[in-house]
Order: C-alpha cells, then structure tokens, then sequence
C-alpha cells in the first residue's frame, strides 16, 4: 500500500476539481492511500475579490511574503508519504499567498522532506517563473521534484484578461455578456488531465518517477509559449520594483496601488501588443534560443 497526498489550494473550485480530476485513477487502485489536504488560512482572501483587496494583495504576492495558515492535521503530519502532488494557482507572476505560505511553513517541510513531489499548475497562461520560484522553495523544503502539469486557459492573453477579471470579480463563472467564451481552464482539459493522474499512478507503481516528466510532456502536460515566456520574465523585473516600492512605503501604500493599477491597465493593452508584434519580427533570430528554454521550461 502506497500513501499518497494531495495537496491544493482553491478559491473558486477549479484548482480543487483539476486535482479530483488527476486523482481519479489513484482513487480506482486498491493499492493507494489517498489523502486530500485543502491549504487553509487563519483570515482567508475574499471570492470574489472586489478592486481593493485584489491589488491590495499584490505587493505580498509577488515578494513572497507569508500569511498565518491552519495547521496541518496530526494524520498528515504523521504519515510518510510515497508522493505527494501539489498542485497551486499563479498570484501576480509568483505562487499564491497560501501556497507560498505553506511552502515556507514547518509542516510542508516535514511533511516533503525526502519526499517525490508532482507540481500541478492552473492559471490563466503565465506559470513559468511561477515555476521556477515553486522549484526554489521546493528544494528549502529538501522535496523531490519529478514531475509538472501545467494546465491554463487556452483562449487569447487579451480576451483571457477579460473573462478571467469578470470571473475574479463577480465569483459566477459564465460567458461575459453572452459572447467571450468561459473563464479558466476548459471543462474538457480538466475531465481530460485525469490521463497525468494515470501516467504518474504508472510512475509511482513502478518505482520509477525517472521517465515521468518526459511522458507527461509527451501528452500534453506542458505546452510553452515562447511570447509568453519574454512577456512573464519582463513583468518579473518590472513587479519586482513596483512591489518593493509599495512594501517599503505603507503610508503611501493605497496610493501607490492605484498609481499600479493604471500602470497595469495601460501595460495589458497598450505595451503588451507592441511586445508581441517585436516577438513576431525577432522570432526567426532567436530559434536556438528558444528551442533551448522550451526544452528547459518542459522539464523538472
């Protein structure tokens, strides 16, 4: 018998069905002990987020400071676990506050030390340097990292601003006035990710997580956006600014998100499109390139 833990996150319910979705195959083997633990917080975020507290949590988002958890259930942490799959939302480019927080927390490095660990993603489509900060506080946590899914909304990065904001703000996943198609990751792609949960059920019965990452590549776990690689690696640089200058002056603190808040209005549809046309013309030059950091980005 194998003792296998899953850990999430979920504010509207998408995180939470993409993780009972990949577990399914895990739950229909009698030779596993699931366990599903729901990061909780002392003082939890608003759903649906209304304008002040959405940007209020930015500059805490991207620097990745912690917030007071509930603690982790004794069972949990008495328990040695043969997997443990992770998976977390994207917050301002970086880990969510509450995944960051239990990341950072005594009882996620006790329960994933020496531990192999499975990143699962859903975000809008911006995970990757999300990705690589996971990656850091998975190594302080002494975890095995061995395998990543990634699963994001596949519509257009303009249109998905807008559906995914309708969604954050009015908590009812629908079409935005009857025409935009449905926030989110798509129904079909999490009843479909249940084929990762079979392809790492494979991995953990066999003892062999070596082959795992290249597998769920192959079907379609982890698809990378080269424009949308430049696009998260510059808005890193320019968060990283933005959230200290914020952090570092708490009296001027609500001024200065709104000064961040037309900031990145005008950034989303004013400089974003000229980013993407520079891509386009630059793309032939920078092949190997490119080439070089999907084959990066794909793996663990």
């Amino acid at each position: 018998m194998k003792n296998v833990l899953i850990i999430y996150y979920s504010q509207s319910g998408q995180l939470e069905s993409i993780a009972r979705n990949i577990a399914k195959p895990f739950l229909n083997s009698e030779n596993i002990n699931l366990t599903f633990h729901e990061i909780q917080l002392e003082k939890p975020f608003p759903f649906p987020w209304n304008k002040d507290s959405f940007f209020d949590a930015f500059p805490e988002s991207f620097l990745q400071i912690p917030t007071a958890l509930k603690p982790v259930p004794e069972e949990i942490l008495n328990t040695k676990f043969d997997l443990v799959l992770f998976h977390y939302q994207v917050w301002y480019l970086s880990p969510s506050i509450p995944i960051n927080s239990f990341l950072k927390s005594d009882d996620a490095k006790k329960i994933l030390n020496n531990t192999p660990v499975v990143t699962i993603s859903g975000s809008r489509n911006m995970w990757i340097m999300a990705q690589e900060k996971i990656k850091v506080l998975l190594k302080q946590a002494n975890a095995d990292l061995v395998g990543n899914a990634a699963l994001v909304d596949r519509v257009g990065n303009l249109i998905s601003v807008i559906t995914i904001v309708e969604w954050m703000f009015s908590g009812v996943k629908k079409k935005y006035l009857g025409i935009f198609p449905l926030p989110g990751v798509s129904e079909k792609d999490i009843q479909e990710s249940s084929q990762f949960g079979e392809i790492i059920l494979d991995s953990l019965n066999n003892n062999n997580f070596a082959n795992l990452q290249p597998k769920l590549v192959e079907a379609g776990a982890v698809k990378i956006s080269s424009y949308l690689v430049t696009v998260d690696k510059t808005a890193n640089k320019i968060f990283n600014k933005w959230s200290n200058i914020i952090y570092k002056n708490q009296k001027n603190r609500k001024q200065l998100l709104k000064v961040f808040n037309v900031y990145l209005f005008l950034a989303i549809w004013l400089i974003s499109p000229i980013v993407y046309i520079l891509h386009l013309i630059t793309y032939p030059l920078k092949l190997k390139t490119i080439k070089k950091e999907t084959q990066y980005y794909q793996g663990v």
